[in-house]
């Protein structure tokens, strides 16, 4: 049996999570293989093309299926940019769990969070109004629904402007820059 290898990829903006952009002869819209050229590694559950952040990859495929099964409850933990300030009431349904189109999220861990300091910047930068405040929150979640955090934030009020995810399991980004990755240990999950 082989050891499984893992691979943490911090995925830019735009980049789609799959390593071709099949059914779309000619695209030129970048996928993982534009980053990474190890051979044999399939992404562990995926991050949307206008999200960033942390992915992980394996070469195991029981790994792979530990890692983005949600029956395993693997948290995930972003750092979401919100339009809106957010209040008590938002930030308690977020953490009890909200009813969406495909049923109840399970509770959250919620948190306001200062401006990441040490941010990269975006390409395209994030969208500005004067007259609309924002705000970060912490947002830990246990599943993994298609596009979940945005429709749970949309869902109390507080649209999300940029998600970056930070965490998957026990692997983090740490100060690993957009279009980066590395080796990790297995032991993640």
């Amino acid at each position: 049996m082989s050891i499984p290898r893992v691979i943490i990829f911090n995925k830019p903006f735009g980049v789609l999570s799959q390593f071709t952009d099949k059914g779309s002869e000619g695209s030129a819209r970048p996928t993982l293989s534009r980053f990474i050229d190890e051979k044999g590694f399939y992404p562990a559950g995926r991050l949307d093309r206008d999200s960033e952040g942390l992915m992980v990859l394996t070469d195991h495929g029981p790994l792979q299926a530990r890692i983005s099964n949600p029956k395993y409850k693997l948290e995930k933990t972003y750092l979401v940019m919100v339009e809106g300030t957010p209040n008590e009431q938002a930030l308690e349904a977020l953490r009890r769990g909200v009813t969406l189109k495909d049923g109840i999220t399970r509770p959250a861990r919620v948190e306001i969070s200062a401006p990441p300091e040490d941010l990269w910047e975006r390409d395209p930068p994030v969208r500005f109004r004067k007259s609309v405040p924002d705000a970060w929150l912490s947002v830990t979640i246990s599943e993994g629904r298609n596009r979940q955090v945005r429709r749970m934030t949309a869902h109390v009020g507080l649209p999300t402007l940029r998600l970056i995810r930070l965490q998957v399991g026990n692997w983090n980004l740490n100060q690993l820059r957009p279009g980066a990755w590395r080796f990790a240990s297995a032991e993640g999950a």
